[in-house]
C-alpha cells in the first residue's frame, strides 16, 4: 500500500503533451511510455467530454471515481491540465490541484529560463511540491 493519498501527478499542456510527471508510490510503477499514453488519453477524454456534455458552458471531466482509486482534475485558463491520481475518496484534492498550479506559476512561469508548453524541469518548483505534498500528508492523512 502507498504511504500517500497521492499516487501519481500529471501536468499536459493545452496541446495534450505530457510537460510533468511525478509517481508517489503507485503499486505498479510506470514507465515513460505508460505515463506518456495516460496523458494523452486523459487529456482526449477531458476533450471529448466538453462537446459531448448536455450542460451548456461543461468545462470537462474534474474528477473520475474508479474502484481503486480517483482520478481529480483541474484545468487553468490557459488550458494546462492538472491531475492526481489518489487513494478513493481522498480529501480536498481540489484545494491541492490549486495549491499545485499556485507552485507551478510561481516557480515554473516565472522561471526565465523555462519555455512554454517544454517539460518541465525546475529544481525548486520539485523542491516546494516535495515539501507541500509531504505536509499535505501529514495534515491529511497523519502518516
Amino acid at each position: 500500500m502507498a504511504l500517500a493519498a497521492i499516487y501519481n501527478l500529471f501536468i499536459i499542456n493545452k496541446s495534450g503533451g505530457l510537460i510533468y510527471y511525478k509517481d508517489y508510490g503507485s503499486a505498479g510503477r510506470m514507465d515513460t511510455n505508460d505515463s506518456l499514453r495516460l496523458a494523452s488519453l486523459w487529456h482526449s477524454m477531458h476533450a471529448i467530454s466538453q462537446q459531448l456534455s448536455p450542460t451548456p458552458g461543461c468545462t470537462g471531466i474534474d474528477l473520475l471515481q474508479a474502484h481503486n482509486f480517483d482520478l481529480h482534475c483541474f484545468q487553468s485558463l490557459t488550458g494546462t491540465k492538472f491531475f492526481v491520481v489518489c487513494e478513493t475518496g481522498a480529501p480536498n484534492m481540489e484545494m491541492l490541484l490549486k495549491v499545485i498550479y499556485e507552485l507551478y506559476t510561481d516557480f515554473v512561469l516565472k522561471n526565465p529560463f523555462y519555455e512554454m508548453e517544454m517539460p518541465i524541469r525546475c529544481e525548486l518548483f520539485d523542491h516546494n511540491l516535495a515539501q507541500m505534498i509531504q505536509k499535505d500528508r501529514v495534515a491529511l492523512l497523519g502518516r
